[in-house]
C-alpha cells in the first residue's frame, strides 16, 4: 500500500472512533461537558505519554510556542467552543453548522502547496454535508433561524473553522511527531478543569458501567482518535479524509439505533447514501487524472 494511502487510511480511524462519542458520552452519565473534557483528555494525554516514554520519544513535546498554539488552540478551542454553542442555540442546529469542518477542510486544503481541487471534490463535500443536513434537521423539524441564536450560530461557525484550520495547520507542520498531541491533549485537559471549576458543579461517575465508558471516551474518540487525525492529516490524502468525515455521524446514528437508543428512519438511509457516494465521487480520479504524489510537494 502506497504511504500516502496508508496515512489515510489510519486517519479514517479517527472518523470510526469519533463515531462511537455520542454512545459512549450517553453512557457515561450526566457528567458536565468541561468535566468530562478535563477526564477523558487527561485519560488520553496520559495513555499517550506512557505510550512516548516506552518509545522514547517523549522528546517529542519540546516544541515552539506556535506549535503548542496550533496544537492546544484546536483541541480545547474546538471544545470549548461547541460547549458553548450548544448553551446558546439548539443543539442539532447548532452541531450541524459546527459539522461544516469537513467542507472547511476540503476547502482550505488548497492553500497547501502541491494541493489542487477537483470538481468531485466540491461535490463530494457538499452531498456529505446534505447528508449530514438531512440525518440532523429531518430529526428536529428543520433549521429555524432565529435572532435569539445568533450567538450561538457564530460559535458554532467559528467552532468549524477552529477544527478546519487545525487540520490544515497540522498539514503544515508535518515534520511534528504525533507524540506532541500527548502533550496538547494534557493541556487541553488542564484548561478544561480550570473551566470546569469556574462554571461546573462537579459530578462523579454513579456506576462502574459509567467509569468504564469514561475510561473508554478518553482511549478512544478522545484519545486514539487525535494521534490517528494528525498523522492522517499531515500525511494522508486530507482532501479525501475531510469528505469522508461526513460518515461520523451517520455511524454514530447507526451504533445508537444497534445500541437501542434510536430508531432507524429513512432520514437515515438516504443520509448513508449521500454520504457514501460522496466519500466514493471525492476518492475518484478519472482515467486523464494524473495523480501528483502529496509527499513530493514543497
Amino acid at each position: 500500500m502506497a504511504p500516502i494511502a496508508r496515512a489515510t487510511l489510519v486517519g479514517s480511524v479517527a472518523i470510526l472512533l469519533w463515531s462511537s462519542l455520542a454512545l459512549l458520552t450517553s453512557a457515561s452519565g450526566r457528567i458536565p461537558p468541561f468535566e468530562l473534557a478535563a477526564m477523558t483528555f487527561a485519560v488520553g494525554g496520559a495513555a499517550g505519554l506512557v505510550l512516548a516514554a516506552a518509545r522514547g520519544r517523549l522528546r517529542a513535546l519540546r516544541q515552539p510556542l506556535r506549535v503548542w498554539a496550533v496544537g492546544v488552540g484546536g483541541l480545547f478551542g474546538y471544545h470549548a467552543l461547541y460547549f458553548a454553542a450548544l448553551q446558546q442555540a439548539p443543539p442539532a442546529q447548532a452541531g450541524l453548522i459546527a459539522y461544516l469542518w469537513p467542507l472547511l477542510i476540503v476547502l482550505l486544503s488548497a492553500t497547501l502547496p502541491g494541493e489542487r481541487l477537483r470538481p468531485q471534490h466540491w461535490l463530494g463535500a457538499l452531498l456529505g454535508f446534505g447528508g449530514v443536513a438531512l440525518l440532523i434537521l429531518g430529526q428536529e423539524g428543520g433549521f429555524r433561524p432565529d435572532s435569539h441564536f445568533m450567538l450561538g450560530y457564530g460559535l458554532a461557525l467559528l467552532c468549524a473553522l477552529v477544527w478546519s484550520v487545525y487540520s490544515v495547520a497540522s498539514r503544515r507542520l508535518k515534520a511534528v511527531p504525533t507524540e506532541a498531541v500527548a502533550g496538547f491533549c494534557i493541556a487541553t485537559a488542564a484548561l478544561a478543569l480550570l473551566c470546569h471549576v469556574t462554571v461546573e458543579t462537579t459530578v462523579w461517575p454513579e456506576t462502574s458501567a459509567q467509569a468504564f465508558a469514561l475510561v473508554g471516551l478518553g482511549l478512544g474518540p478522545v484519545g486514539l482518535a487525535f494521534y490517528v487525525w494528525d498523522y492522517g492529516v499531515k500525511h494522508g490524502d486530507i482532501r479525501l479524509l475531510g469528505v469522508a468525515s461526513y460518515a461520523a455521524p451517520v455511524l454514530s446514528t447507526l451504533l445508537l439505533v444497534g445500541a437501542g437508543f434510536a430508531r432507524p428512519t429513512l432520514a437515515l438511509w438516504i443520509a448513508c447514501a449521500l454520504i457514501v457516494a460522496g466519500a466514493l465521487l471525492a476518492a475518484w480520479r478519472g482515467p486523464s487524472a494524473r495523480v501528483t504524489p502529496l509527499s513530493s510537494a514543497r
